[in-house]
């Protein structure tokens, strides 16, 4: 619940500004394709794909916040507010998922197995999987963070930001665990800048359902 009411909070002030690799997702995907981006924020990445010729595009996100913020500024998408664990759509409906800097958010490794399932639930047979996300830095700010809350949360990477939410950078180790019901098509290092404005080391994934 303090997630939500942090991302809430934050639905109108905040500027998400790591890429999408829309390129590589292209290879993939198929523009007549049903695209699921789940945590969508305020829907920015389901109108990239808007604007490329895309038409089948839903996002869910659990900040009501979010999904306000992104009608009034994309009318056209069908964005949806997330209401629980569950993806509230049938089995196999789905060519791709989107999940864009969504692990980071969810700190607890049931809570991302979990999620991963719900994934290929929705998922087709041989869909399509698109990651982006945070892996573990080493710089002197970031390991102090993971120090300081690791028995916290019982998990290295793991830490508080000021203002109140709860984030997770994520070993290479972690991520393949994690991902690897998914054939890799591609697996790439980036940096990103964060939200708040700093460096870090990140990744994106495509992979297709086995």
């Amino acid at each position: 619940m303090e997630q939500k009411k942090y991302w809430d909070s934050i639905s109108t002030t905040k500027h998400f500004t790591t890429p999408f690799q829309a390129e590589a997702f292209c290879e993939y995907v198929n523009k007549e394709g049903a695209i699921l981006d789940i945590g969508c924020g305020y829907g920015r990445t389901l109108d990239e794909l808007h604007q490329i010729g895309f038409q089948k595009l839903i996002g869910i996100d659990f900040a009501l916040g979010m999904i306000e913020r992104g009608k009034e500024q994309f009318p056209y998408l069908d964005l949806r507010v997330k209401k629980d664990a569950a993806i509230d759509l049938p089995d196999e409906s789905v060519d791709a998922v989107i999940l864009f800097a969504v692990l980071t958010c969810i700190w607890d490794n049931t809570e991302q197995k979990a999620l991963i399932q719900e994934i290929r639930r929705v998922l087709k047979p041989c869909g399509i999987l698109y990651v982006n996300d945070f892996l573990l830095n080493t710089d002197e700010r970031n390991l102090n963070r993971y120090e300081q809350f690791k028995n916290v949360y019982g998990s290295y990477g793991v830490f508080e930001l000021p203002e109140g939410a709860v984030c997770r950078h994520h070993s290479e180790e972690w991520i393949q665990e994690l991902l690897a019901d998914f054939s890799i098509l591609q697996y790439e290092h980036l940096t990103f800048t964060t939200m708040n404005g700093h460096k870090s080391n990140g990744f994106y994934f495509i992979g297709r359902n086995k």
